[in-house]
């Protein structure tokens, strides 16, 4: 036989075995409340806040320092909603910004009752976005991270009490042991070893079905100066009592049962300490299953009979236990199973109609009648919508108020919609599509979802027709990088000036009526199999020629598939992305030179035409004339007819600003004044404008390219291999090119011309 030990022993390191501990008496309890306050006394908008915390980190603002930035920032939610899961959704930047905001307002607290619904198109992602959520949710609150405890009653056997209870031994001694032991063990984690177990034949367990936190029982009347003595002087004590997270510890009221307990159990001892003895805590385990925690209703789920939930065993217990007192009614609701837990509905519409209808007094007045019984209910509680089922709650104005939504439209951020196609098709995909063709696939999608008028895009950009060559008439182009929080170099300075943070907010706003239309998510993974699958090839990569002849052929079949003119504007806008993408891998300059020119060139203009000098800063000789000045100038774009005008409005700068100001009282080199840079920038952007220029006529560098990585490249001269060669490099280093898309695009560039179409030369 095999020794099967060795694998069975991994069976102690399951993450939930914390969970089988014995059960911790309510002195425990209160010790694990002073050593772990923040994590023990939660309620369930903290845990859900603290899950959401523990699996997205911060948010990134790629222009961080910006005055006008309105924090709307990228979040990394892949460990939420993706990681570890069989379908994962992807959540755009839109989505997540808001989404982070629904979060945030209930990290805050003291919130009102309310349903929470996700509201989105059918194709949206809505269903397998809340899947992934609860799964999530239920999988951190069953850990040491998660956990929170709930109370259980212990009582003796009524066959052996007889009616009568014995008297505990003294609770405060009990508890101030536990408080004033240090030498105490600690199991890893925190976790205290709990009590050592009686013998379990002489008592009756009765969980709370409302899942109650132990602390609830200190009668609500003390629980301030409770607390004082409890917490001392330190920090958190503080915090109790000033924030509005942990109002529930002074507001909330113990489920209907425990009451019925406390009071029995009172009466009986005459004495609240001798009460605590019997009210243990164990771990709150959340099972959606089962109804336990979390609670998921389909459309098609059909109510259940009768809604009261009896236990036959534990209420004949009660009645022997309490002959001749008040009686405890030991009965509840679904709703009690997820208390302090998640509701949800999939989708308001058959049988979650009237489920929405019953959560009307739960939403309003947190409590639900079962029977003569009034149950408390602090859930949090969700539902899915589609657009055309709101007509529902028309019926239900009194929830008007009560009801958050929280839009979840087709993906806009076209990063996003890339990152589905890897995750549906493999991350090979890329390796068949030039650089950025496969995201420009995306844009097409995307322009599909958004409305080609937007009154915030128009009240920004006054002259759409002045970014012709960048953008379409209807600036959809700029509004995705805009959505996906980037502002593209191609804008004018005074347009990037004019946004402003109001006029952000304004266009992150108008995405809200973005994205109810056009291509669903279903929609645009099969349209990607049928264009990847026509074109995708191993001799040939992916082009925009490829893509423009695909979608042209629905623009034919459906006029308004897309805005007119969508796919001409989107290759003008890839053609100058790349042009200048080639020109930054073909430059290279010296730095030390040009910073010579331009200091040599500030020190030159205060002299007259003629006049010999040696520079300040460089120590050149210098003849100043207009061969001189030319020679600069035709690096600064400067013509003949402006030369003179331009010199003393350098000359001003420098004897007005540079030199008094900046060189003299701030302490500055000349390579560090504004006048400077100003210049330097102008330099390198003509450098950098006409680098191609020798290049684009040269049939013999044409060839090199297309030649590149064959034997026929060793065959050109050696200034041509070094500038072919550090061209591609430079594609690969800069944006990720692959060698043979570096290749590729190189000769897109030359055989389109493009630097000429784009006016360069």
């Amino acid at each position: 036989m095999r020794d099967l030990s060795k694998a069975m022993a991994h069976l102690q390191r399951h993450e939930s075995s914390w969970q089988q501990r014995p059960l911790l008496s309510f002195g425990e309890f209160l010790q694990e409340v002073v050593q772990n306050p923040e994590r023990v006394i939660r309620d369930v908008y903290q845990v859900y806040t603290d899950m959401v915390q523990a699996h997205i980190c911060e948010g990134v603002d790629e222009y961080n320092g910006d005055p006008e930035s309105i924090n709307y920032l990228s979040y990394d939610c892949n460990r939420l909603f993706a990681e570890g899961s069989d379908r994962p959704f992807f959540a755009d930047r839109l989505f997540a910004n808001r989404f982070m905001r629904h979060v945030e307002s209930l990290a805050v607290g003291a919130q009102q009752n309310k349903i929470y619904i996700f509201d989105g198109p059918h194709g949206s992602g809505k269903s397998t976005f809340l899947n992934n959520l609860l799964q999530k949710f239920e999988a951190y609150a069953n850990t040491l991270e998660g956990a929170r405890y709930e109370v259980i009653w212990r009582l003796p056997q009524p066959d052996i009490a007889l009616g009568t209870l014995p008297l505990p031994t003294s609770f405060v001694e009990k508890v101030m042991q536990l408080l004033q032991d240090e030498e105490r063990s600690v199991l890893k984690g925190g976790m205290n070893p709990g009590i050592v177990e009686p013998d379990q034949e002489r008592w009756l367990n009765i969980p709370c079905p409302s899942h109650d936190n132990p602390i609830l029982m200190i009668p609500k009347d003390v629980r301030p100066q409770f607390f004082d003595e409890l917490f001392g002087n330190d920090a958190f004590k503080w915090r109790l009592h000033a924030e509005k997270q942990f109002e529930w510890l002074f507001r909330d009221e113990p489920c209907t049962i425990c009451t019925s307990l406390y009071e029995a159990l009172l009466r009986q001892y005459k004495d609240p300490e001798k009460v605590m003895e019997c009210v243990f805590a164990r771990p709150y385990i959340f099972n959606r299953r089962q109804g336990e925690g979390v609670s998921v209703f389909n459309p098609g789920d059909k109510p259940a009979r009768d809604n009261v939930i009896r236990n036959d065993y534990i209420q004949p217990c009660l009645d022997a236990l309490f002959t001749g007192s008040r009686p405890v009614h030991y009965v509840y609701s679904r709703y009690a199973k997820t208390n302090n837990g998640i509701h949800a509905l999939m989708d308001i519409k058959s049988h979650n109609t009237g489920r929405l209808m019953e959560l009307h007094n739960i939403i309003s007045d947190g409590v639900h009648k079962v029977g003569d019984i009034e149950e408390r209910v602090n859930s949090l509680l969700f539902a899915l919508m589609n657009p055309e089922d709101k007509k529902v709650l028309t019926d239900l104005q009194a929830l008007s108020d009560r009801i958050e939504y929280i839009n979840i439209p087709y993906v806009l951020d076209l990063k996003t919609e890339v990152d589905i196609y890897r995750a549906v098709f493999g991350r090979h995909i890329e390796e068949s599509f030039l650089p950025r063709v496969l995201h420009n696939f995306a844009r097409v999608i995307i322009a599909t979802r958004l409305t080609p008028h937007s009154e915030a895009m128009r009240e920004w950009i006054k002259e759409p027709e002045h970014y012709q060559l960048y953008c379409d008439k209807d600036l959809l182009l700029l509004k995705m990088e805009i959505f996906t929080g980037y502002i593209p170099p191609w804008l004018d300075g005074k347009d990037v000036e004019r946004f402003t943070a109001k006029r952000r907010r304004k266009i992150i706003l108008d995405s809200e009526k973005d994205g109810w239309d056009g291509l669903s998510g279903r929609d645009s993974i099969k349209m990607f199999n049928e264009f990847y699958t026509l074109y995708g090839r191993e001799d040939k990569l992916i082009d925009m020629t490829m893509l423009g002849v695909f979608f042209r052929k629905y623009c034919k079949e459906d006029p308004d598939f897309l805005p007119k003119g969508f796919l001409d504007s989107l290759l003008r806008m890839y053609n100058y992305t790349v042009l200048q993408e080639v020109k930054e891998s073909l430059y290279y300059y010296n730095k030390e030179q040009i910073t010579r020119d331009i200091s040599n060139y500030i020190f030159a203009v205060n002299f007259e035409p003629g006049s010999s000098a040696v520079c300040t800063y460089t120590g050149d000789r210098l003849e100043v004339g207009e061969a001189f000045y030319q020679q600069v100038e035709s690096r600064l774009l400067v013509s003949e007819s402006e030369a003179a005008d331009f010199r003393n409005s350098i000359q001003k700068s420098y004897t007005t600003v540079a030199l008094p100001q900046e060189i003299i009282r701030d302490n500055r080199a000349i390579d560090e004044t504004s006048l400077f840079q100003q210049l330097h920038d102008r330099y390198i952007h003509t450098l950098k404008t006409k680098v191609l220029e020798p290049f684009i006529d040269n049939e013999n560098f044409r060839r090199a390219v297309k030649d590149f990585d064959l034997e026929d490249f060793k065959t050109y001269d050696r200034k041509i291999q070094n500038d072919v060669t550090f061209m591609i490099d430079n594609l690969q280093r800069k944006y990720g090119y692959s060698r043979q898309g570096a290749k590729g695009i190189c000769s897109y560039v030359i055989d389109n011309n493009l630097t000429r179409v784009f006016n360069q030369d």
